[in-house]
């Protein structure tokens, strides 16, 4: 008798893939179905620093800061997977079921801008992992770190897929009045379905796409981040997806293809012969196809855009959804004359 693979409803990675970094491992490789559901842990951890600088040339960014390490929404194509390993963690179900909580987020960041060596630059919140994940509801460290960015008249950029943004909307507001602000909501399928499956944890595309139209409202500066574009599971939604979101309001468009890096190369594999067993080979040797023949490429500048037929394909059909739909991928320049060093500010209230 032939048995169908036991799903973890609710998650993305179906394995632990083992941490390269420990001589020794204990995982959980295959579910068989009697293993009750696996709950979230959360840790509180203590950091010496929370702003990271990004070396990669192809990003447009110059720091990023993350409030929680791993991320519950569980996406299953997630790059950031593989930084859990160096927390002793695997990038596989740990990754989203074990969340590391940076408690002092608030009061690092504010030392950081208040120190006279800082010159002003945009920091992104969740540069690696979503920093409105559900525990922030609670958590609410994002809240206060925005708080501390507006005290010292800061840039701040956000990525999320979470709606859990519209309540910290006051504080975004006055953010915006200053220049300081941008968000990028990360949308890469029309299709609900799909989204469950590949990122069990996060908000409908309903829901994203009203979130979408309150920020416009509110005239706060938004993009599109359709990403990943994975061929054989959503590339074929592009136009339905460029066309809901220009029914929003919101103009900035901009796309990657799936790179399968490290560890989420076999935890993708795994999920997708349990998920999509009937297109699973045909879909992998695509994502191969736009690498090389490899699920990875590392080389800046090409490595989120892809390369071959189906990559141009891809890139032709974003393109012919701007032109239809009147999107662009202009970056938001944010204004950076605000920030005083304390010192300075000092002096300006004499």
């Amino acid at each position: 008798m032939n048995l169908l693979p036991v799903i973890q409803n609710g998650r993305g990675a179906q394995i632990n893939t083992p941490n390269s970094f420990q001589k020794y491992n204990v995982y959980v490789e295959e579910l068989t179905g009697e293993e009750e559901s696996i709950q979230t842990t959360f840790q509180y951890v203590y950091p010496k620093t929370i702003v990271n600088k990004v070396e990669s040339p192809d990003l447009p960014l110059y720091y990023s800061l993350n409030p929680y390490q791993g991320c519950e929404h569980g996406c299953i194509y997630c790059y950031a997977r593989n930084t859990h390993n160096y927390w002793g963690y695997s990038a596989g179900l740990d990754f989203e079921s074990k969340i590391l909580v940076k408690k002092n987020a608030p009061e690092l960041l504010d030392k950081l801008l208040s120190s006279k060596k800082w010159k002003a630059a945009p920091i992104m919140l969740s540069g690696n992992t979503d920093c409105y994940q559900p525990i922030e509801k609670d958590m609410e460290i994002t809240r206060e770190l925005l708080k501390v960015f507006l005290k010292h008249r800061h840039p701040v950029g956000i990525v999320t897929k979470n709606t859990l943004l519209l309540r910290d909307l006051d504080l975004l507001k006055s953010l915006n009045d200053l220049g300081l602000v941008s968000v990028a909501i990360s949308i890469n399928t029309v299709d609900d379905d799909l989204r469950r499956k590949m990122e069990p944890r996060t908000a409908t595309i309903k829901k994203r796409l009203e979130l979408l139209e309150v920020l416009n409202k509110e005239r706060i500066p938004v993009t599109v981040l359709a990403a990943p574009i994975i061929p054989g599971l959503n590339d074929s939604g592009i136009l339905s997806l460029a066309k809901k979101v220009a029914a929003t309001g919101v103009k900035r468009f901009h796309h990657m293809v799936v790179r399968l890096n490290g560890d989420v190369g076999p935890i993708f594999e795994d999920w997708l012969s349990k998920t999509y067993a009937d297109r699973s080979e045909k879909v992998l040797n695509k994502i191969k196809s736009l690498h090389g023949g490899q699920l990875n490429d590392s080389t800046f500048g090409r490595r989120m855009k892809g390369e071959g037929v189906i990559a141009d394909i891809i890139n032709q059909q974003v393109a012919l959804a701007k032109k239809l739909y009147l999107l662009h991928d202009e970056p938001f320049q944010y204004n950076t004359s605000l920030y005083r060093a304390p010192k300075t500010m000092q002096l300006s209230l004499f």
